[in-house]
């Protein structure tokens, strides 16, 4: 994941000042003319000018896999995204032809920005492993404070000495709480993702592979 992210770097070709220059995405404000080719990654939400045998591919924003074609003819302001054909957005990319238009937003005014500021609004549940795990903590911590005081009234009874038995009662509650059960689950994902890795597939956080298990539709 450390590699991708240092290769992560897009750019973009803008006309400015009469001149056609390759600039960091990040770089991009809105205004700038954008000069967009086949297999280009499409950097901030444009307007088109114009447009050549434009197609571009919007499926993480429309969920629609063919790409569809675009030009610079205006339409209705109230037309639905995935009809508005004289708009590309940030993160779509283009398959096919070539075009030019003007930088409208950039970062988190865009559309696919829109979406994450959502996103980061949720509010994050706990996974399947983080569940079960509390409620079998829970449960342990229940059984072993149930053990201890059973373990030290027979103590006792059996004529120990009563502050002797209170210390053994809280070493065994103590001794009984399996610590080492969050380092065993980590273990465990971390296997989960070493053997989802050698069948090409990349898992960012540890519980998404238990969280991935769980899933049976």
């Amino acid at each position: 994941m450390e590699s991708l992210q240092q290769v992560d770097k897009v750019s973009a070709k803008v006309r400015r000042e009469g001149n056609i220059m390759e600039i960091p995405a990040e770089e991009i404000v809105p205004g700038d003319i954008m000069i967009l080719e086949s297999g280009d990654l499409v950097t901030a939400d444009i307007r088109l000018l114009k447009a050549s045998k434009l197609q571009v591919n919007e499926s993480v924003l429309t969920g629609e896999s063919v790409p569809v074609s675009k030009h610079g003819d205006p339409v209705r302001e109230d037309m639905p995204l995935a009809e508005r054909w004289d708009m590309l957005y940030k993160g779509t990319a283009v398959t096919r032809g070539s075009g030019e238009g003007i930088a409208l937003a950039t970062g988190m005014d865009t559309e696919i920005g829109v979406i994450a500021s959502l996103v980061q609004e949720a509010r994050e549940e706990k996974d399947p492993l983080e569940k079960w795990l509390n409620q079998l903590g829970r449960k342990l911590v229940w059984v072993v404070i149930a053990v201890a005081i059973v373990a030290g009234g027979i103590g006792i009874i059996s004529g120990k000495e009563l502050f002797l038995m209170i210390k053994t009662t809280i070493a065994l509650v103590v001794a009984a709480i399996p610590e080492g059960l969050p380092i065993i689950a980590t273990v465990a994902l971390a296997r989960g993702m070493y053997r989802m890795a050698r069948r090409n597939a990349l898992v960012r956080r540890l519980s998404s592979v238990q969280t991935l298990r769980s899933t049976n539709v």
